[in-house]
């Protein structure tokens, strides 16, 4: 029996919300698994990620495979660092020290991709600004011309 760490959709239509289970490759997506290890949200902002880290560590200790997107959220949950180093055989204080020198990194990460995001929302409000004022002052100005141009025939 090959077991597989995977999404298992749930929720209503269009509002898909996801357990992340330990189930047999050979059972369909929504259907019978083994055990449900966590929950994800991505409709929320940011994505809700809730794992169960213990448990995740064992099924992928006894050879369960994850899926890509099950491997990508245990990435971000750090779980994946986490196997890495204990397969490693690196001590419990040095474990911890990498583990928070990874947090640091990736907020740091997620704090400038953040604000990469919102300088680029300012360039593109101030872009949208700026061709408002050159679209009021084309109109101006043909509203000049034709008020010039019709005092014109008013005088002929």
């Amino acid at each position: 029996m090959a077991v597989k760490l995977r999404l298992r959709r749930m929720g209503k239509k269009k509002q898909p919300i996801y357990k992340v289970v330990a189930a047999d490759s050979r059972s369909p997506r929504d259907g019978k698994f083994i055990e449900s290890i966590g929950l994800y949200n991505p409709l929320t902002n940011p994505s809700t990620l809730e794992i169960k880290e213990d448990r995740a560590l064992y099924w992928l200790g006894v050879g369960a495979q994850p899926t890509d997107t099950v491997k990508s959220l245990l990435r971000q949950k750090g779980i994946i660092l986490k196997r890495e180093l204990s397969r490693r055989g690196v001590s419990d204080e040095v474990m911890k020290a990498e583990l928070e020198k990874w947090a640091k990194v990736r907020e740091a990460k997620l704090m400038s991709a953040s604000s990469k995001k919102h300088a680029k929302k300012e360039v593109v409000s101030q872009e949208k600004t700026d061709t408002k004022v050159e679209v009021e002052n084309i109109e101006n100005s043909t509203a000049e011309v034709k008020g010039a141009a019709s005092e014109e025939n008013t005088a002929g």
